[in-house]
């Protein structure tokens, strides 16, 4: 551990820092005015030396120009206009409308190898800070920040993000974002000067929301290509924003976004920021791999296999009867389904979306006994035991805000906006916390619940305690974690899908309390092809849904075959959207051949490493998991539709070990080829080298466009 009279003690030489740890480096001038800089955020530097750091360190100073400031401003870890800043500032706050100005001074400093805390402080504006920089083991870069009020007087916090210097040669910006069935689309420009600001004031990230902030060499893929992304961990209103400013610095930064007044820290109060999680790599696919593995490190984590999952809502929706669903249970459990997930319409009063949200009693006119009928025999069928809910909701046609209306959030006297019927309930009510709890404790304590899907299917508008009340949000979000927290210590064992009308709440902050998210209510598998590749640059894919869909696409109406079905589904958490009631025996037994394929390559999915493969032909998707060790890998070429060359040039395979000899083959033989002859590959035994699949490929089977062919790549001893 260094202490601060450790770094201070040779004054002739420039203090700097280095962190470093799978893979990254951070080094940190630490004799930055008036509080340190990140000079490099990236590859591992082989010498660390002192000679080496004070090098770079010296190296990153900028010249003093005409018509700028004598002593040149850098991208500090919190910038401050008081300090020279003249770009976006990383802290803005006031007491009472006054003393606005903030200069945080490095004041102490303890760190290691991997980790530093820096201890800042600003006399003159009665603030204080610690800084927190952490590299995990997979090579991210945490951020976090607690701010102090060591006034007498409030201190108002109006903005407080985190920042991430990047090199200059990243002039490319990649975020994403979408709308409800279309969630985190990618979006592609030119990083120049000025600020290119993404912020969310859903009341959760939204499905228009951007997944990450990235900025990177142009032309960079998943591939190849270096690029920096950032990621707040919030599952509230946030912002991101990527800089360039003509005195030669870019940055990457992000933090909450706080309503006004919706911060006002009382004399000796503190705010602590979420995470802000940096990642780094040689092409996409490199900066996911930092995000994946290290997620899957923590003890947290889920490491049993992924139950298949069958959902109810498109196959009865709010049709409930106990005959309909142990039909469909019975049907579930022959194809191998091991988890049956009860959706909306079993709770009192709900036989649409108008009415019941909040009353969270099983209706005893659809369910005389209860749910224990249909809980014991989906038990007895050997599967696990699901239930939707959406316990942060009320529709203002419910007994519970007949009762409490001063329970709904809401800024004025009137109703916010309306949103599929429904209004918010403020958790962060002492009262309605206290109710929403009990009544889930309840329903965990009478049924062997296995898992909640916990829904949230509007936006959070106008959000305040009640008429010209305080803004909300920030509360509202910490409750909710609590309640995560609450339930989950409370029932061991119990999983918590995030669903937020499909993928509208995807965040660390959220996944850092619930198992999987529901990455997207299309289940379209063209479309989910672009939603899951890039959801997949922070989640792991099996903690994503991804689930079969009926023959005609719910979300948009498009014909699909099943075999396109199972396999966009195959990289993920797999289940099943379909009323299996409806299909015939072939079908099921088809279903039931894809399940078993799924349960067989799950472990694969779980701990593998997703590649998706740049520069392939219009038409031609080419994604796959290969095992961390090499030994094994599974590929999917997905024809979008149809191609320029008939038959389509060669594919590469990336991701294999090189110098490893691999055999190639169809999984299950041919599937969706165009009335072709087979390919001389699909019908001998050939073995090529990781190298040879990716420097010179193979090529793909011609097929119709929306099908799919798997292939598996098995390394030979």
């Amino acid at each position: 551990m260094l202490s601060h009279d450790e770094v201070t003690a040779d004054t002739t030489a420039r203090r700097v820092l280095h962190l470093h740890r799978g893979g990254t480096s951070v080094v940190i001038d630490l004799d930055v005015a008036p509080h340190p800089a990140i000079v490099h955020w990236g590859e591992e530097l082989a010498d660390s030396s002192e000679q080496t750091l004070h090098g770079l360190a010296v190296a990153a100073l900028p010249q003093r120009v005409s018509g700028g400031l004598d002593e040149p401003a850098r991208a500090t870890l919190v910038t401050s206009q008081a300090a020279g800043w003249l770009g976006t500032p990383g802290l803005e706050g006031h007491r009472d409308g006054a003393a606005f100005s903030v200069r945080l001074e490095l004041e102490d400093i303890r760190a290691d190898d991997h980790q530093v805390r820096l201890s800042l402080v600003d006399r003159e504006a009665d603030l204080s800070a610690v800084l927190e920089l952490r590299v995990g083991p997979s090579g991210l870069l945490h951020q976090r920040i607690t701010l102090r009020n060591t006034g007498d007087s409030p201190y108002t916090v109006q903005s407080l993000h985190l920042a991430f210097p990047v090199p200059w040669d990243a002039t490319e910006i990649l975020d994403t974002t979408g709308r409800h069935l279309k969630e985190r689309t990618p979006q592609r420009r030119p990083f120049t000067y000025g600020t290119h600001l993404r912020e969310s004031r859903r009341g959760r990230p939204g499905a228009d929301a951007t997944l990450v902030l990235a900025a990177g060499r142009p032309g960079f893929g998943f591939e190849r290509g270096r690029v920096h992304a950032v990621h707040v961990a919030w599952s509230g209103n946030h912002r991101l924003l990527a800089e360039r400013s003509a005195a030669g610095e870019a940055v990457l930064a992000g933090g909450e976004l706080f309503a006004p007044g919706e911060v006002i820290l009382a004399p000796g109060a503190s705010l602590t920021s979420p995470d802000v999680i940096g990642s780094w790599g040689d092409g996409l696919s490199e900066l996911a791999h930092r995000f994946h593995d290290e997620w899957r490190r923590r003890p947290a984590h889920p490491v049993r296999p992924r139950p298949i999952t069958l959902n109810t809502w498109e196959a009865v929706y709010f049709d409930h009867s106990l005959d309909r669903l142990t039909a469909l249970a019975d049907a579930a459990a022959s194809v191998g389904v091991e988890r049956f997930v009860l959706d909306d319409g079993w709770f009192l009063g709900r036989r649409d979306d108008t009415s019941g949200l909040g009353d969270w009693y099983v209706d005893a006119t659809v369910w005389p006994d209860g749910l224990h009928p249909l809980v014991d025999h989906v038990v007895r069928r050997g599967m696990e035991f699901g239930l939707w809910v959406e316990p942060e909701m009320v529709n203002p046609d419910s007994d519970l805000a007949r009762a409490h209306p001063d329970w709904i959030l809401r800024a004025r006297t009137t109703l916010p906006p309306s949103a599929r019927q429904q209004q918010v309930l403020d958790l962060a009510h002492d009262d309605a916390y206290a109710y929403i709890a009990g009544r889930l404790h309840a329903l965990l304590d009478e049924y062997p619940i296995a898992y909640l899907k916990w829904d949230h299917n509007r936006d959070l508008l106008d959000a305040g305690s009640g008429p010209q009340g305080v803004a909300r949000v920030r509360e509202h979000t910490l409750a909710l974690y609590r309640l995560l927290d609450e339930l989950k210590a409370a029932h061991p064992g119990l999983e918590i899908e995030s669903c937020a009308s499909g993928g509208a709440r995807v965040d660390l902050g959220i996944l850092a309390r619930t198992d999987r998210i529901w990455t997207s209510d299309t289940l379209d598998p063209l479309d989910r092809l672009v939603n899951q590749r890039y959801t997949g640059l922070v989640v792991p894919p099996e903690m994503m849904g991804m689930h079969l869909t009926s023959p005609v696409v719910h979300s948009t109406g498009r014909t699909v075959d099943l075999d396109l079905s199972a396999a966009v589904a195959l990289f993920g958490h797999v289940g099943i959207e379909w009323d299996l009631t409806a299909t015939d025996e072939p079908t099921r037994s088809r279903i039931a051949a894809w399940v078993e394929y799924a349960k067989r390559i799950r472990p694969l999915v779980a701990t593998g490493r997703t590649i998706s493969v740049d520069d392939t032909e219009p038409g031609i998707d080419v994604r796959g998991v290969v095992a961390h060790d090499g030994t094994s890998a599974v590929f999917t070429l997905t024809q979008t539709d149809t191609t320029v060359a008939y038959p389509p040039g060669r594919v590469r395979i990336p991701g294999l070990d090189p110098g490893r000899r691999y055999r190639v083959s169809v999984v299950g033989g041919p599937t969706g080829t165009a009335g072709q002859s087979e390919l001389a590959w699909q019908t001998h035994d050939i073995t090529l080298t990781g190298r040879e699949l990716d420097a010179v490929g193979l090529r793909p089977p011609v097929q119709y466009p929306q099908r799919s062919t798997v292939i598996e790549l098995v390394a030979q001893s």
